[in-house]
């Protein structure tokens, strides 16, 4: 009889495998995927895991909480990216890696159900280096993994009947290294607790260490749905991390940020510090008349 549970679903899997029996042929190329695999297995078990199955060049593990997943999932990526012997051509060998926290059907040591099938969906839609989970796995993060994701973009997953929300956890950040609340809040004790307010569309949203991130798009699953020709699905988002905010486009037109005080700044793909009050355009340059215009305010808790 099978036992229902929730846990954290992770799938890793080596990239270009095929390429690498083409390349140095079959012993060799299985000893080196052999070497990922275990590289794979040891930073499960570090951190409190289970290796459900080896798949070819693939994990299956399961963790009892999503910081666990994670904490494994930045463990293999840092372990396979610095292994000596794991390069081809003078290029490190890659791996990707899905996570999915939901229910389960635990029976002989193995794991059943739609939450498995969303974890491994989550791998395919990463690329080489990534790690890519769901909302549903931040909603159980710690607030110090959680200002380490960034949403990117929407995915629709068979069977279940709509489209979903996908996140980078952002592993090679300084604050993945450092995930021990202790160590992440060294020299936040004399500065005072920031918020930034969000004003759009006569609605405001409050970004503070309570509500670390906010997703802005025209996707009904944002946390700010704003609706124009030249606004992505996902758009951008704002985190609260190290009491900065920043803002991350990941659109197609790019984002528009006008500082008080300061000239006009685009950016698109990458990021840029928010302080003061300003203005936010998405796709355009933010104008005063404009409904979809994002006005922001930091404030001092």
């Amino acid at each position: 009889m099978g036992k229902d549970i929730e846990l954290a679903i992770l799938f890793a899997d080596v990239v270009g495998s095929t390429r690498l029996f083409e390349i140095m042929g079959d012993q060799r190329a299985r000893d080196m995927v052999a070497t990922c695999l275990e590289v794979m297995r040891e930073a499960t078990e570090q951190h409190s895991g289970s290796v459900i199955k080896t798949i070819g060049d693939e994990v299956m593990s399961t963790f009892p909480t999503a910081d666990d997943a994670l904490n494994a999932a930045g463990e293999m990526q840092k372990q396979i990216a610095a292994h000596t012997e794991l390069r081809v051509d003078g290029q490190p060998v890659a791996i990707r890696i899905g996570c999915h926290f939901g229910p389960v059907v635990l029976e002989a040591r193995d794991v059943f159900g739609s939450s498995v099938h969303t974890a491994n969906r989550m791998t395919s839609q990463a690329k080489a280096g990534q790690i890519i989970t769901t909302a549903a796995t931040v909603e159980r993060l710690s607030p110090e993994w959680r200002a380490s994701v960034r949403q990117i973009d929407v995915a629709t997953i068979r069977g279940q009947g709509g489209e979903i929300a996908l996140y980078e956890v952002l592993w090679q950040t300084e604050d993945v290294t450092s995930m021990l609340p202790a160590i992440a809040m060294t020299g936040r004790e004399n500065r005072k607790p920031q918020r930034l307010r969000l004003t759009v569309l006569e609605r405001e949203v409050v970004l503070d260490d309570q509500r670390p991130l906010v997703n802005i798009g025209r996707a009904d699953d944002n946390d700010i749905v704003i609706r124009g020709n030249l606004i992505s699905r996902v758009h951008a988002s704002i985190e609260l991390s190290r009491n900065r905010f920043t803002l991350t486009d990941q659109s197609t037109n790019g984002t528009f940020v006008q500082i008080s005080g300061e000239e006009e700044a685009f950016v698109r793909r990458d990021s840029l510090a928010i302080k003061g009050e300003g203005m936010i355009g998405l796709g355009r340059i933010p104008d005063r008349d404009s409904p979809l215009t994002i006005y922001f305010v930091c404030e001092e808790c």
